[in-house]
Order: C-alpha cells, then structure tokens, then sequence
C-alpha cells in the first residue's frame, strides 16, 4: 500500500512543479516590459509557493489515512475469511511446528489422525521441494484419504524468514476440500461402464467334422449351458450371433470380478463332460474371449472388441484377453495350438495373393530382424512365386551368422539370385506407389528387418505362424497367420501348392523352405502337425536333397565346444527348469543360445530350457519346452513371444546378470498364477 502512496504523491508533485513553473515565467516576462512590479511578484510568488507546500502536505496526510484504512479494511477482511472459512484450514511448518488451525479443521479431524497426516503431507512437501527448480515457494496439490474420506489438498509453502538454519524450514497453508462425494460417483460411473465381449468357440468346425450327428448337439448344448451360466454369475447379457460366436455386454465392476476369479469359464469348457462319451478323445472345445472399453461409443467399443478378438485367435485361442484403458490383460492360453485340418484358407490366400502380386508394381519381401532359415526359406519360396507372375522381387536381408550366412553365400553364386537380395537402404529407393511389401515369419511391427520400410509401403501382405502380439501389424491388406503351423515356410510351401500356377522351384529355393520346416521343427520333433508332413512330402516330390540340407545345420567343432559349455554350466530351478547363460559377446549369440537350449531338452528330467546370450548392447534369451511349461507366456512378459513349446525375447541396455534375474522372477510368476 506504501507503494500506491508513494506513486500518487508523486504524481501530485510533478503536476505542481509544472504549474509553478509556468507561473515564473509569466511573470518574468509581464517584469521584462514592467520592472516595477519585481517586488510584487517576488512577494506573491513566495506567497504560493508557501500556500502550495501546505496543500502539499496535507494532501499528503489525507491520501496517508484513506490507504491506511483501506489495508486494515483488507486485511480483516482476509483474516475474517481464513477464520471463517468452510474448508479446514491449517497452518504449519515444514519442522512439524503446527502454527495455526481452523475450528474447522478441529471439528473435521480427530487429534488421533493429525499427527500422521501432517507427517504424509510434510514429506510430500520436502520431496516438491527438492524436485523444485523455484527453491523458495511452490504449491501443493495432492490427494490423500483420512478417516475413509477423500481429500483435494490445495495450498502453497514458502521460506520461513525466522530460520537461520542452513536448510531453512518453510511455512505453508493448506486447505482441506472434500472429494468424497465426488469420488463415489467417479467410481459408481466407472463400474457402470459398459464393456462389449465376444465370445468364439475355439474349434467348432473340427468338433462338426469329428464328431457324429447324434452326439453335436448334446455337446454343442452342454457349452452354450456354460457360456450362459458364466454370463448370468457375472450379469453379463449374452447374444449368440452366429454358431460360434456370443457377444457379451457386461459392467466393468463385474468384468473386474471375473477377472479376479480368473476367467474359470475357460476352464470350464475344457472339463465339459457327457455321459459314456469321451469328448477329450474326440476333439475338446476351447474358448478363445475378448474384452474391451476402448471408445465412446457401442460401436468403436465393438470395434476395439473385434481387434482384441483377432489377437486371441492369433495367439492360439483357449485364452482371454481384457483391454481396459488401453492395457492388455491375459488369461489361460497355456494349452497347444489345435491344428487346422481343412485347407480352405490356404486356397484362397493363395488366389488373393496372387491377384495383389498381379496389381503391383513390384514386390519387396521382408522377414524378421536377426533372420533365420525360416525366414528366408519362406521369403525365397514367394520370390519365386513373384518371378513365375512375371513381376520384378527382391528380398531385404542384412542377417548374418552360422548356417544362414553359408546359404546367403551359396545363393549369390548362383546367378539368378545375384541381384535377390537386398540392404534396407536400397529397398526404400524400390519403393513405388503400388509396391507390395510382403512380411514372413513375424507379425510384430517392433521385429520387422526395418519399420521405416514397413511404414513407407501402405500396402502390406502378412504371413506368420508365431502367437500374435499387442503390437502386430495393423491393416495389412491380407494375412495369413496360423498359429497351428510349424513354420512360415510349411504356410508359404501350402500356397504355392495352392496357386494354380506352374511354378518350376530352384533346387536352392526347395531346400531353403524344407530347411525353414526343419529348423522350426527341430528336425521334426516340436510342433508338427499332419499338414507338416504334408508340406514336407510336397517339397520332397519337388526333389529335395535331405543331406544338403542337414550340412547348412551342423556346427563347427568350435561351435559345439562353446555349447557344451553352456549346458555344463546350467543351473536347475523347480527341479525341472534349466537356466545358463553364454557369457562371451557375440554376434551369433542368439544362434549359439537357440542351440544350446534344444541341447538342455534333450537331458532327462529337464521339461523347459532357457538360456542367455549377448550381442553389443542387447541380451538374448531362448526358451524352449517339451509342452509342459508354455516358455511363450514367460517370454511375453519380457517382451517376447513365440510358441509354448519355442518361445525367443531380446532385451537392451541390461547386463546379463540383471536379465537372468529378471526371467527368472518372470518364471516365479508364471507358476504363482498357475497356482492361485
């Protein structure tokens, strides 16, 4: 307030002085012309010049009192409020010192919770301190919860002036609003959310095909009895809209509860049971459930719902998946894949396949990052595919290392593939309004040869057989993704014999795609199915020379020491899973890691292997099961995938040690969901 009087007095003055001046020099001039009246202008200017410094002054004194009582007017105004205010109020310091508090906050509090709040509240207050860049006020905004009620504390803390510490205490108000009220209709909102379902029997088709007329119904009733029995447990509404699919409209504070129980619904199908009938021999039925919130509205919710349904079907079915706030959340899964009999879709990716060949400019084909035999096996069966369609191909490739890079050498010797394989970078030079970027062997955006292709290219074809992700490429204009199959090179073999095509295959390109089936397969023994065999017999009535093919595999006797070593070095968790670490840093650290985990599952008593390598500043883990321990849902959490029985995950900036832990943590985990 001192301040204002200071300006306004100011102004007074100069406006007087200007005034004062004028006056002289009027009457200087009027002297000039009349000499005789200097004596009576010096008397009459003194005269005013003594009149305006007593107006002066008692101006000065008027304006003095009137802000002075308007800044007591102010200030009881303030107090009265604080006083008397409807929220608590209390005042304190950062030493714990309680200055002041409302009758308010008296009333609202007994004195049994003060002390520990301040206690909450105050440390709160040092750590904004500290985090501040401003070290001598802040404010504070925080919730907190007393005696069952929700609280919004608002106030601010600024350097107290009597400490002559070196760290000075600091003096802070805070008001209590409360949220309580508000807080049980965020949460009743919330619970009443609508979340949409879709319900789809896993396998319905291959229990029509296997199972006899009289017997379909009885069945097909017993799992509509449970789906609608689970639904009515949880108030869900259910509607069946085809023969094998149930939509389901459920609260979120009911999906929260089946989530708590654990989705028994899919445990429930699978123990399905008819009298003096063994449904485990014929085909058991497997759901595969989805769940979303994601939208405004019924129809974006249905939408998201559609998406996460995809991903479960992807992933093997028997599982569900719930996606609230844009988090994923899984259940079961832990079974194998069922293997698809009929050979419908393959026809018909094969026909549509070659029809967006046909419309495209050229054709770029690309597999995963660190590519293996799979990967390129089935890459080179659809450059042939792309050659006999009379369309120009390349395949991107920039992977190296033992047995792969033996073949990539044979391939470039032979003259047709001189020019087949390409860098990333002169793919992107290739890349033309209607280019066709064809995907193999992965269908995770974050494990392409190089997303920057995948995002240039807006027309994309997907062929995979790994357990889809959260992070799988969207909108592809055709995917042909089945977890059932073995390999990407046994669905790539399907197509071509599919095709209607004459397609003359190269002696290289028939033992890369049976080299792929081998690899995936482990010479046949994990996760083949009959279509396996099949796609095999196909590539051996094509002429594949079976011994050339096991040569690009055997190691070196280097290579072999190093993974021996491995598996000598392993160390045994719940008596039946092995861990070792391959400690040297080593470009082909995840080749040496996936061998010397089928290595550890040959070993009696070992059911799942997982073991560790190093390259740069990544770490490599291979996991590998005889299908008692799904090493794929284990591997996921890290940020893998793969299969139950072969899953990989890489990770960065982390020391060996540090992953091990981390896996094996991972691994504790698995095993206590199983058990709770």
């Amino acid at each position: 307030m001192s301040n204002g009087n200071n300006i306004n007095t100011n102004k007074f003055t100069s406006k007087t002085m200007i005034y004062l001046v004028i006056i002289a020099v009027l009457m200087i001039l009027i002297c000039i012309y009349n000499y005789r009246l200097i004596p009576l202008f010096v008397c009459l200017y003194a005269a005013i010049i003594i009149y305006t410094v007593f107006t002066n002054k008692k101006r000065k004194a008027e304006l003095s009192r009137e802000l002075r009582d308007l800044t007591l007017d102010v200030n009881n105004t303030a107090k009265t409020t604080l006083i008397n205010s409807p929220f608590p109020l209390i005042m304190l310091e950062t030493n714990g010192n309680i200055i002041w508090k409302s009758e308010k906050f008296a009333q609202e509090f007994s004195e049994n919770n003060i002390d520990n709040m301040v206690d909450e509240i105050l440390d709160e207050i040092k750590s904004n301190i500290e985090n501040s860049e401003n070290k001598e006020k802040g404010n504070i905004n925080t919730n907190t919860k007393i005696d069952g009620k929700d609280y919004l504390i608002l106030g601010s803390y600024v350097k107290s002036k009597k400490s002559h510490k070196k760290e000075q205490d600091y003096t802070t108000i805070l008001y209590f609003i409360d949220n309580t009220n508000i807080k049980k209709l965020e949460q009743k909102a919330e619970n009443e959310d609508i979340c949409i379902g879709i319900i789809m029997i896993d396998n319905y088709e291959e229990i029509n095909q296997r199972i006899s007329a009289e017997i379909l119904p009885l069945i097909t009733t017993q799992v509509e009895k449970i789906i609608y029995d689970w639904a009515n447990k949880y108030n869900a509404l259910i509607i069946k809209s085809d023969r094998d699919t149930f939509y389901c409209v459920i609260e979120q504070k009911d999906l929260a509860q089946a989530k708590e129980d654990k989705m028994t619904i899919l445990d429930d199908i699978k123990n399905t049971k008819l009298p003096d009938v063994d449904i485990s021999e014929i085909s058991q039925p497997t759901l595969s459930i989805a769940f979303s919130d994601d939208g405004e509205t019924f129809i974006e919710k249905t939408t998201s719902t559609r998406a996460v349904i995809d991903i479960a079907l992807g992933r093997g079915g028997d599982q569900a998946i719930v996606k609230i706030d844009g988090k994923y959340e899984f259940f079961g899964g832990r079974t194998q894949e069922l293997e698809k009999r009929t050979k419908v879709k393959a026809r018909m990716v094969s026909h549509a396949l070659k029809e967006l060949i046909q419309e495209s400019d050229n054709v770029i084909i690309m597999g995963h990052s660190n590519g293996d035999m799979d990967s390129i096996g089935s890459a080179m069966g659809l450059y042939r595919l792309t050659k006999t369609l009379g369309k120009d191909a390349k395949i991107v490739s920039e992977a190296s290392g033992i047995g792969l890079e033996k073949f990539i050498e044979t391939a470039k010797k032979e003259e047709i593939y001189s020019e087949c394989f390409i860098n990333v970078e002169d793919a992107k030079e290739l890349v033309k309004p209607n280019t066709l970027l064809i995907i193999v062997d992965t269908n995770k955006k974050n494990y392409v040869e190089s997303q920057e292709l995948l995002e240039m290219v807006p027309r994309v074809v997907v062929i995979d057989h790994h357990r889809r992700s959260t992070d799988y490429i969207e909108n592809a204009v055709l995917t042909f993704h089945e977890v059932y199959a073995s390999s990407a090179s046994e669905l790539v073999t399907e197509i071509l014999e599919y095709s209607q095509e004459n397609i003359e295959l190269t002696n290289l390109e028939i033992e890369a795609l049976y080299a792929g089936i081998m690899l995936d397969t482990k010479n046949f023994t994990f996760k083949t199915g009959v279509r396996t065999f099949e796609a095999a017999a196909y590539l051996r009535k094509c002429g594949v020379d079976i011994i050339k093919v096991k040569k690009w595999f055997q190691s070196d006797l280097e290579t072999y020491q190093t993974i021996s070593n491995i598996v000598s070095k392993s160390e045994m968790i719940n008596d039946n899973i092995a861990i070792s670490v391959y400690e040297e840093d080593d470009e082909n650290a995840n080749i040496i890691a996936a061998k010397a985990a089928d290595e550890l599952l040959t070993i009696g008593d070992i059911t799942a292997s997982f073991v560790l390598g190093r390259t740069n500043e990544k770490v490599y883990i291979s996991g590998r099961s005889i299908g008692d321990i799904n090493v794929q849902i284990i591997l996921e959490k890290l940020g893998g995938g793969g299969h139950i029985t072969l899953a990989g995950a890489q990770l960065e900036n982390i020391s060996l040690e540090d992953a091990k832990q981390e896996l094996i943590n991972r691994i504790n985990e698995y095993f206590f969901e199983i058990e709770n």
